[in-house]
């Protein structure tokens, strides 16, 4: 199992605004892609990621727009990188502000299944290769000596 961290506060101080200038939302709701270490059964390096960058920012931008007209967001941020990302890096940031926690929640898994779906980004794993730079040549076919 891995180490979990978890930070818990029960106390009666008000809690930090931390996002401000979104009036009238009562959820704020983050997503973070992160490159898992295995891709097709196989471990990883990370992922190359390209893209259309021009048709990617539109079909984001249709996405985005609507998902907010469906959900009444308040706010809708995405951003997905491209280039190599290595295990453990996001690779997309997705921020969503609604009026309720069940609409972002919603509008946020909708924004990601269409981004999978519509946005021309392509991804190419970069797989681990087992190293055989020590073993001599007879090890490395199985021949005893």
């Amino acid at each position: 199992m891995a180490n979990v961290v978890c930070e818990i506060s029960v106390n009666q101080a008000p809690l930090a605004a931390r996002v401000s200038d979104i009036a009238g939302a009562g959820a704020v709701v983050d997503f973070w892609g992160v490159v898992r270490p295995i891709e097709d059964g196989r471990e990883i390096e990370g992922i190359d990621y390209e893209a259309h960058r021009e048709m990617a920012e539109h079909q984001l931008t249709q996405i985005a727009e609507q998902a907010a007209k469906r959900s009444e967001l308040k706010l809708v941020v995405v951003h997905h990188r491209i280039g190599f990302v290595a295990v453990g890096e996001a690779s997309l940031f997705l921020r969503v502000a609604s009026p309720h926690r069940s609409e972002g929640f919603r509008a946020s898994q909708w924004i990601v299944e269409e981004l999978k779906k519509k946005v021309p980004i392509w991804k190419r794993p970069r797989f681990k290769v087992e190293s055989h730079r020590h073993a001599s040549h007879a090890d490395r076919v199985g021949i005893t000596v």
